[in-house]
């Protein structure tokens, strides 16, 4: 019988969870140089260049990949030779290393979880409590796969029961067409098929987190359905022209991963599960010898990426001299770099204001010929004014956009399309709505030099912020005359996938398209 201590397991998990926030897997990285290297919308290509230079340096100060460091996930399989020392629970232990892994003085993570869904919302303060699956497994050891799931990809999960007949692979394209940019693409799409509605979700996390392989599928060709079904997949989802940050491009999946269980003969539930940018992951082995500790990856993991000819092809705009005529001749899909103060708000932020002034009271800021930036930012370490501070997802404050325009914001900065009723608001208004690249969180950070709180200070990361920027890049992405890169970028970049102009390259359209039996036990790949 393997014994393990209970400080082992807190260690090995406090651990994993600080390597994961800062360093991206080697064959993330790989899959998305390449992609990179194959980029052809020129958008779409500044954003992946941004994604990778912010990542490394992620990786070089130990600072977090992106602001949102995620909800935490663990998959334990344990051996039914292991006995676990002490009177706690393995769930006990795993929160109490969340708490200390979000609290670690030299590199906080931005705590997320709040402690009652429907009600008061309140945080947690320490990101726990973490979702924990377990399974008893033959062995003696205890794994421990190890996720942070950011916010804004979970809210992208998808569910359905099919026809036993109907295409798997017809339903993700059009699912992941219905998404738009919110995941924070380029990432990876795991897809569970079987089981039940549960299992057929648990099994997309779980393939979610495999490790990325479609180069090698690519190279040698599908030797079996589920790989076809893959490729398939891989193909059409890329051939929708979404692009990196839905901006419209060649690359907006690096990999399909694809589990599969036994179901139902009536049924086929399908899951749908995206994993964004940052794509945070790890897996330790426990055997009893000791905690766990993952070796730091190689600077040469990254590829050599430089955005020179961008930053020098790029508007400079000064937002402390900024009025409506000087916005006027901005257009969807034009780099500009921002000097100057913005305001920071996101969602709590934008109630309060909508509160007071529906109460007629007045704001405790000025918001008139201002630019506002969705983020909820890392607490500082060190010289940092700021820690990274990527944006957030734009659709959640879309029905603040009357009301901001109304009050003279000139523009708005966050990440992903926003909705029709806001594309036309901005129009009317002659404003604009510029993006961050998400996943790109220390790149903008480093561009913050000063920062003070003017209001809601309770609300923590969500308070309200002046900060001053210097050459913090950005992409108009709806102009003053409501032109919307997000939806002429994908629809310039769609294309005929290779498996449908050409029926014999793919044989994942053979059958239900992937939903044939496994062996009791599901597989994945």
């Amino acid at each position: 019988m393997t014994r393990i201590a209970p400080d082992d397991i807190i260690a090995s998990v406090r651990d994993a969870l600080q390597y994961i926030a800062c360093y991206h897997p080697p064959d993330f990285l790989a899959h998305l140089g390449r992609a990179h290297a194959a980029e052809q919308g020129p958008a779409a290509r500044d954003a992946i260049a941004q994604i990778l230079i912010s990542s490394r340096m992620a990786a070089m100060g130990r600072r977090p990949i992106c602001q949102d460091t995620g909800m935490v996930v663990v998959f334990a399989r344990m051996g039914q030779s292991v006995r676990i020392d002490g009177a706690r629970s393995l769930g006990d232990l795993v929160n109490q290393a969340v708490s200390e892994a979000w609290r670690m003085e030299s590199n906080p993570l931005r705590a997320s979880m709040v402690a009652e869904p429907l009600f008061d919302r309140r945080n947690t303060g320490d990101n726990s409590p973490a979702v924990l699956h377990v399974e008893l497994v033959p062995g003696d050891t205890l794994e421990l796969t190890i996720a942070a799931k950011g916010g804004g990809s979970e809210n992208k999960a998808q569910f359905a029961v099919l026809n036993p007949g109907d295409s798997v692979a017809d339903w993700v394209v059009d699912t992941v067409e219905t998404l738009g940019a919110g995941w924070c693409p380029p990432g990876v799409l795991g897809i569970g098929v079987g089981g039940s509605s549960e299992k057929a979700m648990v099994m997309a996390k779980q393939a979610v987190m495999g490790r990325l392989d479609m180069h090698a599928l690519q190279a040698r060709g599908p030797q079996t359905p589920e790989d076809a079904l893959r490729l398939e997949i891989f193909e059409r989802v890329n051939a929708l022209g979404i692009g990196a940050q839905g901006l419209g491009g060649m690359t907006t999946v690096l990999d399909v991963k694809l589990a599969t269980y036994p179901t139902h003969a009536a049924s086929l539930p399908v899951a749908l599960m995206p994993q964004c940018a940052a794509n945070r992951h790890a897996t330790v082995t426990l055997d009893g010898s000791g905690p766990v500790t993952l070796p730091p990856p190689r600077l040469a993991d990254w590829p050599e990426i430089a955005r020179a000819a961008t930053a020098d092809a790029a508007r400079r705009v000064d937002l402390d001299r900024l009025d409506p005529a000087q916005i006027a001749d901005w257009r969807a899909g034009e780099t500009l770099l921002l000097s100057g103060r913005l305001l920071t708000a996101r969602d709590a932020a934008h109630k309060r204001l909508a509160e007071l002034h529906a109460q007629g009271r007045p704001l405790p800021v000025d918001l008139r010929d201002r630019v506002i930036y969705y983020v909820g930012p890392v607490d500082p370490v060190g010289d940092e004014v700021l820690g990274p501070a990527g944006p957030t997802t734009s659709t959640r404050m879309d029905g603040y956009t009357d009301l901001m325009l109304d009050l003279g914001v000139l523009a708005m900065i966050g990440k992903a399309e926003r909705g029709a009723d806001t594309v036309a608001a901005l129009g009317r208004a002659r404003r604009a709505y510029l993006i961050a690249v998400g996943g790109a969180a220390v790149l903008v950070g480093r561009a913050i030099r000063e920062a003070r709180t003017v209001a809601f200070e309770d609300l923590g990361m969500e308070a309200i912020r002046e900060i001053t920027v210097e050459d913090m890049p950005v992409t108009v992405a709806i102009d003053p005359g409501g032109n919307a890169l997000h939806r002429s970028g994908p629809a310039q970049w769609r294309r005929t996938p290779r498996a449908l102009a050409d029926p014999g390259a793919s044989a994942g359209r053979v059958g239900p398209s992937g939903g044939r039996q496994t062996d009791p036990g599901g597989t994945g790949v």
